[in-house]
């Protein structure tokens, strides 16, 4: 489903948040999702490299917050006035991309060129190649502190934007998410919500056993900021809990996300070797028919 079958044409300079975002009903969220997924599976498999499991753990995520919940504008991707989203964990970029193009920033054809030598599609998100693309991403950790100072920036020039970060749960291993988490409420910044992506899988295995987050909602409470916990895969509950988050004053929200690594993909879901690891063209062949 492109742009052009959505019936949304914005305008070059939208004035209103009405005017710049979708109104999808759940079903067609739903189908957006997975056209998200299928996108993914095929540009990683014509790569033959990648990170599908937490592109497609984060896809409804990811799909609530570009075609129903964000302001923004793919003609004028520099609006100032735009809703911003951070993709801290930045290998999980083909799912962003997909968003991108089935938002108009750029053709959907593109997306085949991911990873190649001059392509505007790298590996990990660069903000000077890619429209649409806010931070340009490689080091895990720093998506939240970028967020806090567009976040920042927004109240100190009278703007009313919202600011989204998607952090991975193994990305929570990181010190500088920590400190940064301290440094939001302190600056009481509410126009800031990050979603933690909790699939329990990073690279090298199970959260639990590298470095166990829990209790992760306490310990993101213990830092005063206003706690969400939903299934990540319900797009109703992303919904929800992101217009909880815009309604909060005076401190930051996170949305704890519980979602399951490869989601939609059944020899994918759970398994840790698809966290960076392209598949076969057989494997895609089934991805795609599972995602039909």
């Amino acid at each position: 489903m492109s742009e052009s079958k959505l019936s949304h044409a914005p305008n070059p300079r939208p004035t209103s948040r009405a005017s710049a975002k979708l109104d999808l009903s759940l079903a067609e969220l739903q189908r957006m999702a997975k056209q998200l997924r299928r996108h993914v599976i095929t540009m990683i498999a014509k790569a033959g490299s990648g990170h599908p499991g937490g592109s497609l753990s984060a896809a409804d995520i990811v799909t609530a917050l570009y075609f129903k919940i964000m302001r923004h504008d793919p003609k004028n991707p520099q609006w100032p006035d735009r809703d911003r989203f951070i993709l801290s964990k930045g290998h999980a970029a083909p799912v962003l991309y997909a968003a991108l193009a089935e938002r108009g920033y750029f053709p959907p054809e593109e997306l085949s060129t991911l990873r190649k030598l001059d392509s505007r599609l790298q590996g990990h998100t660069d903000r000077t190649l890619t429209p649409g693309v806010e931070m340009s991403a490689g080091s895990l950790g720093q998506g939240l502190s970028f967020g806090i100072g567009i976040a920042l920036a927004g109240k100190l020039d009278g703007r009313d934007y919202q600011v989204y970060v998607l952090l991975g749960d193994g990305e929570c291993d990181e010190g500088q998410i920590w400190e940064a988490a301290m440094a939001a409420p302190h600056y009481k910044i509410d126009n800031l919500t990050a979603i933690v992506d909790h699939n329990e899988l990073q690279l090298d295995g199970r959260t639990r056993d590298i470095m166990d987050l829990e209790p992760l909602a306490d310990k993101w409470r213990s830092f005063n900021w206003e706690v969400l916990d939903i299934n990540g895969h319900d797009i109703a509950q992303i919904l929800q809990a992101l217009e909880k988050a815009k309604k909060e004053k005076l401190r930051p929200t996170v949305i704890i996300a519980h979602t399951i690594k490869g989601k939609g993909v059944s020899f994918m879901e759970n398994n840790v070797d698809f966290h960076g690891k392209a598949p076969t063209p057989q494997e895609a062949e089934t991805a795609l028919e599972e995602l039909k």
